[in-house]
């Protein structure tokens, strides 16, 4: 039997490779996508069309309310998405986010037992978020062995961050080299309702950076 799998799927660039990775690794894939309250939801279809492609085991799309608390220019619409770079963690930073998403797939991989959950947090080309660090992502893996059944059972959960220590070019690179078609997913923090960047945010910026890095066509869908 293939090991089970629990796949963190935003319906960005960065996930649909991880989720390749893991495919490409024999894991059976159990992809999790989050609506938490975010600007738009161009990126929810775009997961959903992700897991359906790579024939997914299952796809839970979790309902959060971090738009109730805000603080992140993604879930309170008071807060201006920046359009030039920014000293310091940036307005897009969601508060605790990933600690949060991991916190359920955790969850659900003991439900599952499944023993692997992939992210596909970067350290590299990235907009200065705490929780996209190794050090976050170690204090997780010893929080995860030490908070749940399987943990104390002797059931090691390996936290799985294969882009970690790419730039965002390497990663564009290893998709290519697996098959993965960009051209559906969403990065752009203001897309509109057709699922369409804004080529001006930091998300943009960095991923029309590194398809011209790594020499392969931008296939993003603009606004303009």
């Amino acid at each position: 039997m293939p090991k089970k799998a629990v796949i963190l799927l935003s319906g960005g660039l960065d996930s649909i490779t991880t989720l390749a990775l893991a495919k490409s690794q024999g894991y059976l894939c159990h992809a999790l996508s989050f609506n938490y309250g975010q600007r738009h939801n161009a990126e929810l279809i775009a997961a959903r069309k992700i897991a359906a492609a790579y024939q997914v085991a299952e796809h839970k799309i979790i309902h959060l309310g971090l738009d109730s608390i805000g603080g992140s220019a993604l879930t309170d619409e008071t807060i201006a998405v920046p359009t030039s770079p920014q000293d310091g963690i940036p307005a897009t930073y969601v508060p605790a986010r990933n600690t949060i998403f991991l916190s359920f797939a955790l969850g659900w991989a003991e439900v599952l037992q499944a023993r692997d959950i992939f992210i596909g947090v970067n350290a590299v080309d990235y907009s200065g978020y705490p929780d996209c660090r190794p050090e976050f992502i170690q204090a997780f893996q010893r929080l995860a062995d030490l908070a749940t059944k399987a943990g104390a059972e002797g059931e090691h959960v390996t936290i799985h961050t294969p882009l970690i220590t790419l730039s965002k070019a390497e990663i564009i690179r290893k998709g290519a080299s697996l098959g993965v078609d960009y051209k559906e997913t969403v990065s752009c923090y203001s897309a509109d309702e057709e699922g369409r960047a804004c080529g001006l945010c930091d998300a943009c910026r960095l991923r029309k950076a590194g398809f011209a890095a790594a020499g392969i066509e931008d296939p993003t869908r603009y606004q303009n």
